[in-house]
């Protein structure tokens, strides 16, 4: 009996997290900053295509997120765009 309870425990913590909840139309590639990050990096979609530039991140974050200021003062985002209820920043990578 124990075998399997403790089987069942490193199963569980193999068990990846799962991405965040998102907007459809938002393509979540993996948390930003480090993981558990509210905001996150956006693939190609038809709602991300006209931002995406290949000197800087697209990034989502919730836009009642209250960590935004920090975000933005940190990593010196770009707001370009709102996509339902996600702020869309583009941050250099040079």
């Amino acid at each position: 009996m124990r075998y399997f309870l403790v089987m069942g425990m490193a199963l569980a913590a193999c068990t990846p997290e799962p991405a965040p909840v998102t907007s459809p139309d938002l393509p979540y590639v993996r948390d930003y900053r480090a993981k558990g990050d509210q905001c996150f990096l956006v693939g190609e979609s038809d709602a991300t295509a006209e931002y995406l530039d290949h000197t800087a991140d697209l990034v989502a974050c919730p836009s009642d997120y209250e960590g935004l200021g920090v975000f933005v003062t940190e990593t010196g985002a770009t707001q370009v765009a709102i996509v339902g209820q996600y702020s869309l920043f583009s941050v250099s990578r040079e």
